[in-house]
């Protein structure tokens, strides 16, 4: 096992101020803080801006086509967006206790998000608002929790309460819906393959992460190293190798499909890390959320080098950082925060 010690510290200063949006009329805070010279090169900047609705836990941020922000109003029950360039806050409701727990938004505009407490998937018009619902009527898909188009645009899924992972033809509505194997798995994060056709899911509630053949429908789990590992979210580089965050204990790790083997370090902070959202950028770099700081932090490794490269401490992450987008048209991370938040990380 290899653990890495080193990490660069940043140093940075907070420009803070005011602005409004006309479409909410309420005040609208961001700050914008830029790294010094002898920062690290890898983050360039950091902007954050205040969610002009009140105790929503804006969540999962996602990047539309057309470079809107779509994230999920968690508490409040409804479908935000954000305008980047004219810094300006909208929404769309949805019912009440729908719960909504991850936006994607497909390559024609079309919004979709997990209704995780009302059992549904939900297909929404971005201009109207409009809403199509699709009930998960099988008990291992009845709580639709994050969410990854495959190739065809049609969107894997996890069900952590149902302990299931679900497949949703965008077109038809069918879905097909695999139970996990093993019990109060958990299955949380999914992210996709290269090539966007193998689902790879951190199962939780265990020590496990898990795949599904695209064609045959078959769940495979992977055992990782250690007993205790908690895995939450995951991705997966160019190379087709699967990178997780152990949760439980502060490590990160990688699992290398073509021969079976694993690899971990542990994070600068250590098991206080607790790391949550996990994201790769166009350079094969892994950021993590390290959620049991207080504020949380970004963290960089670049899996070529095996180096952590860049750490970010995120003042406005009191909670957590719970899921990330990265925008390779503008070399941007973002994320969203507990405290009403939604934050760019420009990256080189």
């Amino acid at each position: 096992m290899k653990i890495l010690t080193s990490f660069l510290l940043l140093i940075f200063f907070v420009i803070s101020c005011d602005r409004s949006d006309e479409s909410a009329e309420q005040p609208v805070e961001a700050v914008a803080e830029q790294l010094s010279d002898d920062a690290s090169e890898v983050i360039l900047s950091l902007e954050e801006w205040n969610v002009p609705f009140d105790d929503t836990r804006s969540r999962d941020p996602y990047v539309a086509p057309n470079g809107t922000i779509f994230f999920a109003g968690q508490r409040a029950h409804y479908v935000g967006f954000f305008n980047p360039e004219t810094e300006g806050f909208g929404y769309h409701e949805l019912e009440d206790g729908a719960g909504p727990h991850t936006v994607v938004v497909a390559d024609d505009g079309t919004v979709w998000y997990a209704g995780n407490r009302a059992r549904h998937i939900g297909k929404m018009d971005p201009e109207t608002g409009e809403i199509t619902k699709y009930m998960m009527d099988d008990d291992h898909a009845r709580d639709p929790h994050t969410f990854a188009f495959d190739k065809d645009g049609n969107i894997w899924f996890t069900a952590q309460g149902g302990n299931g992972i679900g497949h949703f033809n965008v077109n038809t509505g069918e879905t097909n819906v695999i139970a996990v194997p093993s019990e109060r798995a958990r299955p949380y994060g999914v992210r996709m393959d290269p090539a966007k056709e193998r689902p790879w899911i951190a199962l939780f509630g265990t020590n496990k992460i898990a795949t599904v053949d695209p064609v045959t429908f078959e769940l495979e789990e992977i055992e990782l190293p250690r007993e205790d590992i908690r895995p939450r979210r995951l991705d997966v580089t160019s190379d087709g190798k699967v990178w997780y965050g152990d949760f439980a204990s502060g490590y990160i790790g990688r699992y290398d499909p073509d021969d079976g083997s694993f690899e971990e370090w542990e994070m600068p902070d250590g098991d206080a890390s607790r790391p949550y959202a996990v994201l790769k950028d166009d350079k094969d770099r892994i950021w993590f959320s390290a959620s049991g700081l207080d504020p949380n932090k970004l963290v960089a490794f670049d899996t070529r080098t095996e180096e952590f490269v860049a750490s970010r401490e995120i003042p406005t992450a009191q909670g957590s950082i719970r899921h990330m987008d990265y925008d390779e048209r503008t070399r941007s991370l973002w994320f969203g925060t507990d405290t009403g938040h939604i934050g760019r990380l420009v990256v080189d």
